[in-house]
């Protein structure tokens, strides 16, 4: 009887660190859509580079 409450801890662990994965890259997605060519520049991101990456889901690495 004692794997019933950890296996629900581990499920509830999985699904904590996902949303917080999905938020994460919703956010740094944002972030890279408000730099300009400079900075993207800067930072090694082609224009090109940033559509690609700009265009996938929030669940998508």
């Amino acid at each position: 009887m004692d794997t019933q409450p950890s296996l629900y801890k581990g499920l509830l662990h999985r699904t904590v660190s996902t949303l917080a994965k999905w938020v994460r890259h919703a956010y740094e997605r944002r972030q890279l859509a408000q730099l300009d060519l400079r900075e993207l520049s800067d930072v090694g991101i082609s224009p090109g580079d940033r559509m690609a990456e700009l265009s996938k889901p929030f669940w998508r690495d």
